[in-house]
Parts: structure tokens; C-alpha cells; sequence
């Protein structure tokens, strides 16, 4: 099940893909985990290890993961040992593999999770020397997402911001949702599309009032602030709302018409 993958060579002249910066004291040999991790009660660690050349310069070895909505999971640093102690997942002793397991949750959000792997050397000096990706899969059945409660007024004038708020939900975890987002039709019932051929514009749940106007981050009600400038037709605009989770399941579409002035 686990998968040992060799990611740099420090004197070497290939190119590794996880290559992050060259040590002038220890090598990193290779970095292992799974490339698909699938939650059940049974097993919910995953082994993380890392092999490097030589111990001697190192004080020691840590990782920080990050799961598929870049949040990171650990509160401190996940040290790795080099121990032979099975249960954190090191076989022997001294061969200067080091190792950990580490539990994951089945309400963490399905989809791919980052591994950053440091060494602190005897100098003190801590670097990031490899990074490692895997597939989690939390073991839960999918749901699509769900929105309602759309807040938006009927009428707006030209040149005059409004805010408009949707809220959306996941009996996966709101974590599960990917993102949820808007698109428009002119009167004429053509779809906007902007200069980059995005069509599918972002509401966000973050906070940032002065930015787009959402009040509190993490709260499920995704907000954005539009404003129609004054060379857009009058007349009636229709938006549809609506939000995709990690696993690209579609929630039910809200339609609102607004009277543009």
C-alpha cells in the first residue's frame, strides 16, 4: 500500500519534481506515504517517512500537512524518528529513515493533501526540503451541496454597489464545498463572460467585509459586492447561483431576475 518515491539528489544533475532547495550537509534520499489514503475505522494512520544520507548534521525532522482546502492540520510540528519503533512506523533503527504515523479524520474534506517536510540541522537552521502530495478519500458517502436563503434585492441603479449573500450547506462538512459562485445574463440573454473567459464568478465566505462584503468567515453564508457600471444595458439581468464540492457533485441551482436601472 505504500509507495517509496525517490525526489532528489543533491550532486546529481536530474531534475527532481518535490525539489525544494539543496543542503550542503545531508542529503534527502527519498520521501514515502500513500498515494491514496481511504479512511475506515480500522485504519485511520498513514505512515510518513523520509530517508536522508546521514544523520550526523541533523537535530531534527518534522512535517506539517495541509489538507484539500489548504488548511493545515496539525497545531505544532509532526516530528519524525528514527527510532525502530513500530508504532510510529519506523522498522530499524539508525538506517536513517525516519518515520511517523499520523491520524487522519474522517470530517476532513476529501480530495488531495500536501506534505512539507523540514530538517533542522545541528547549526539550528530549519529548511523545507521536499514536499509530498496524496489523494485522501474520508470514507464517507458523497452528498451534493445545498443552497437557499438567497438575499439579493429586485432593483438596482447603475453606478451603485449592492451586496448579495447565499448560503450553502454539505452533509459532507462545509469544508466539503469547493466553492459556490454565480453566473449572469444580460437583458439580451447573453451570458457574461469577462476577458479571461470566466464565466462563473466567486461568492466568498472569508470575512473580509471591506472586500466583498461577506460578515463572518466560516459561517456557510457566501457573500460577494457587484457594482453595474454605467455602459451596462438597463433592463432585466438573471443570475443563477450555485456550488460543486471536492468531488465535482453540483448542488440544486437558485435563479433570481434584478432590474437593472
Amino acid at each position: 500500500m505504500f509507495l517509496l518515491i525517490p525526489i532528489f539528489f543533491w550532486g546529481c544533475e536530474k531534475d527532481y519534481e518535490n525539489v525544494v532547495e539543496n543542503q550542503i550537509s545531508y542529503q534527502v534520499e527519498s520521501v514515502s506515504s500513500v498515494d491514496k489514503f481511504v479512511y475506515s475505522v480500522d485504519d485511520s494512520l498513514i505512515i510518513v517517512s523520509i530517508k536522508v544520507n546521514s544523520s550526523s548534521y541533523i537535530k531534527n525532522i518534522f512535517f506539517d500537512i495541509y489538507s484539500s482546502d489548504d488548511t493545515q492540520l496539525n497545531n505544532s510540528p509532526v516530528e519524525l524518528y528514527d527510532n525502530g519503533f513500530t508504532g510510529n512506523g519506523d522498522t530499524t533503527a539508525g538506517d536513517n529513515r525516519y518515520s511517523t504515523r499520523y491520524p487522519l479524520s474522517r470530517i476532513y474534506p476529501f480530495g488531495i493533501y500536501t506534505i512539507k517536510y523540514f530538517i533542522t540541522d545541528i547549526n539550528d537552521i530549519t529548511k523545507q526540503v521536499a514536499v509530498k502530495t496524496f489523494e485522501y478519500d474520508n470514507g464517507q458517502e458523497n452528498a451534493a451541496p445545498f443552497i437557499s436563503n438567497l438575499v439579493m434585492p429586485d432593483s438596482i441603479k447603475k453606478e451603485k454597489q449592492f451586496i448579495f449573500t447565499v448560503t450553502a450547506s454539505d452533509s459532507n462538512g462545509l469544508s466539503d464545498i469547493k466553492n459556490v459562485f454565480y453566473k449572469t445574463y444580460r437583458p439580451d440573454g447573453t451570458l457574461v463572460v469577462n476577458s479571461e473567459g470566466i464565466s462563473q464568478f466567486p461568492l466568498f465566505d472569508d470575512g473580509k467585509t471591506s472586500d466583498n462584503g461577506d460578515k463572518a468567515a466560516g459561517d456557510g453564508i457566501f457573500s460577494v459586492a457587484l457594482t453595474f457600471p454605467s455602459n451596462q444595458p438597463s433592463g432585466i439581468w438573471r443570475f443563477d447561483f450555485q456550488a460543486t464540492d471536492r468531488r465535482g457533485k453540483a448542488s440544486n441551482i437558485i435563479s433570481h431576475n434584478i432590474v437593472v436601472q
